[in-house]
């Protein structure tokens, strides 16, 4: 039987840069059989899609970058180099964005419908995709 499990946190870094770790992460389970059901239909959309759209990185040629191995360092590197290259600042933006997705943005509906789903729509302290990354997979936000 095998097990499967939650990607790592979003508040993970690479470079400085969030949630970048956890859509490496999530190639990286899908690929072995241990992603979490739940993940697969999103891989390469939703966050994935804006992270590698910020990148300028393809998602299929990302993931193809993953499986070929490398640190997520280095893999970082390698989109950088064959997207856009990050600056301080551009990573700082990147982290204020996407620690707020959710939070009274395009992306509020979905937050509240899986909320409801997971019988979280209690919880006023999750108004973020993040905070509520964090409790559905186990870990405090």
């Amino acid at each position: 039987m095998s097990t499967t499990k939650p990607p790592r946190s979003a508040y993970d870094t690479v470079g400085g840069m969030m949630y970048f770790a956890r859509m490496l992460d999530k190639v990286r389970l899908f690929a072995s059989g241990e992603l979490r059901s739940d993940f697969h239909a999103n891989l390469g959309k939703g966050m994935d899609g804006i992270c590698c759209n910020f990148l300028r990185a393809d998602y299929a040629a990302l993931r193809g970058r993953v499986f070929a191995g490398g640190t997520d360092e280095e893999i970082l590197e390698w989109c950088q180099s064959n997207g856009r290259r990050l600056n301080k600042e551009d990573i700082w933006v990147w982290n204020q964005c996407v620690t707020r997705v959710g939070w009274r943005d395009l992306a509020a509906p979905r937050l509240q419908q899986l909320k409801e789903e997971g019988g979280l729509s209690h919880r006023e302290d999750l108004e973020t995709m993040m905070d509520y990354f964090e409790v559905d997979e186990g870990r405090k936000p």
